[in-house]
């Protein structure tokens, strides 16, 4: 079943309970301190994980990508089982102009698309995430690494 609001809506309302992002975003800048460089928390729109992969989704309102958003996102999509969606359009509309991808380290060009399109994306990967499932590739090959010599063949 589908839903406008989604299984699991926000429940907060601004006009009764004041701004979310005052009173509930966390205020990430605070540790900056306690990391080495000019490294910062990043703040990532939406995650999900199906078995095993993880779906990051980070919507802007353009193009542009930080310099140390497009490290995480190359990083995280080359050491994980992760992809990360870039969408850029507005959020408060839900409407969307384009859509990158990021898989395996790289940071594909921006594609005009609109909001069906984020969806079929997003269930695209979903059924992909069922059928390609990272935990069972990862018990596999920790088993597989387990065997003692000469065992390989062994089923």
């Amino acid at each position: 079943m589908l839903h406008d609001s989604g299984h699991n809506p926000m429940r907060w309302d601004c006009a009764t309970q004041g701004c979310f992002n005052l009173k509930k975003r966390p205020k990430i800048e605070i540790f900056a301190d306690y990391l080495p460089g000019n490294i910062a928390f990043s703040d990532i729109d939406a995650a999900v994980e199906v078995c095993g992969n993880l779906l990051f989704v980070e919507w802007k309102a353009h193009q542009a990508l930080g310099v140390g958003q497009r490290v995480l996102f190359e990083r995280i999509t080359e050491l994980c089982p992760a992809t990360v969606l870039i969408v850029e359009g507005d959020a408060e509309h839900m409407t969307v102009s384009s859509l990158r991808t990021v898989w395996a380290g790289i940071i594909g060009d921006a594609v005009p698309a609109d909001l069906a399109d984020l969806k079929d994306t997003i269930k695209t990967w979903s059924d992909w995430a069922l059928t390609n499932s990272a935990v069972r590739q990862a018990r596999e090959a920790l088993r597989a690494s387990r065997r003692p010599p000469g065992a390989q063949d062994l089923q």
